[in-house]
């Protein structure tokens, strides 16, 4: 049997790393670090900066992969994920034949924390479906967007007594908000067509030294995130951010 380690490694500071994550990646065998190509250069690289500051173990290897991108011909948002994971499964289980030796450890360094707006738990199960004895999996928690995105606005997530909703900016145009709403992925910047009384707090490239705040009464500042945004994935040819709709009290 094979060990697998998700490891979060947080939004984009080296220092978001624990120690927990830091051990994991010195007892793996080998250190599966995905390549998305010239576009997002910059995420491959700071996941490198986090092996050559913690991996200290001699033993552990790094291998670098290029993943396989959904399909934009496939108009069904669910079907086209699901292809996703299925190509992303079978390119998993390759990567684990030739590298992880028999009894061995393999660590994937995932963005943020591996159970929050992540699918690489869900296409390990689906590996692990088809050769259950194969394969255990080990699983360590990262900080998350929404942990950062509180912390450089210098926030409380939530209200006293208050929940908090979770969404995607693709659910939010449907109408998906409640009370306080974290938002995610979203590219369509879907807030730009909501109450102009909510108060947004935006971040993009959290943690890092791009990282990127706006916050306000949303009717003041949504021109102004858009047209940031904007500006900022031409200049790095992607981006992530988020950000917490609050009704103003």
């Amino acid at each position: 049997m094979k060990t697998i380690l998700l490891v979060g490694i947080g939004t984009g500071n080296p220092e978001h790393v624990t120690i927990q994550a830091i051990n994991a990646l010195n007892r793996a065998d080998v250190l599966l670090i995905p390549d998305k190509g010239e576009s997002k250069a910059d995420l491959a690289e700071l996941r490198r900066d986090i092996v050559r500051r913690y991996a200290t173990n001699p033993a552990t290897r790094s291998i670098e992969f290029a993943p396989p991108v959904r399909d934009p011909s496939t108009p069904d948002y669910a079907a086209r994920v699901a292809d996703w994971h299925g190509e992303l499964a079978r390119q998993f289980g390759t990567l684990l034949d030739e590298h992880a030796p028999d009894g061995g450890t393999a660590a994937f360094l995932v963005w943020g924390d591996p159970g929050l707006y992540d699918s690489t738990i869900r296409i390990f199960d689906r590996l692990r479906a088809g050769a259950p004895d194969a394969y255990a999996l080990e699983i360590i928690p990262g900080i998350t967007s929404i942990q950062a995105l509180t912390a450089a606005h210098g926030i409380a997530l939530n209200r006293i007594g208050e929940p908090v909703h979770i969404t995607t900016g693709r659910r939010l145009v449907e109408g998906d908000r409640h009370g306080d709403t974290v938002v995610m992925l979203d590219g369509q910047t879907a807030f730009a067509g909501l109450d102009a009384d909510l108060d947004i707090f935006w971040g993009a490239y959290l943690g890092t030294s791009d990282e990127l705040l706006i916050a306000g009464r949303l009717g003041d500042v949504a021109e102004k995130i858009v047209e940031t945004r904007r500006l900022a994935r031409e200049r790095h040819g992607w981006i992530m951010d988020t950000y917490l709709l609050r009704v103003r009290e």
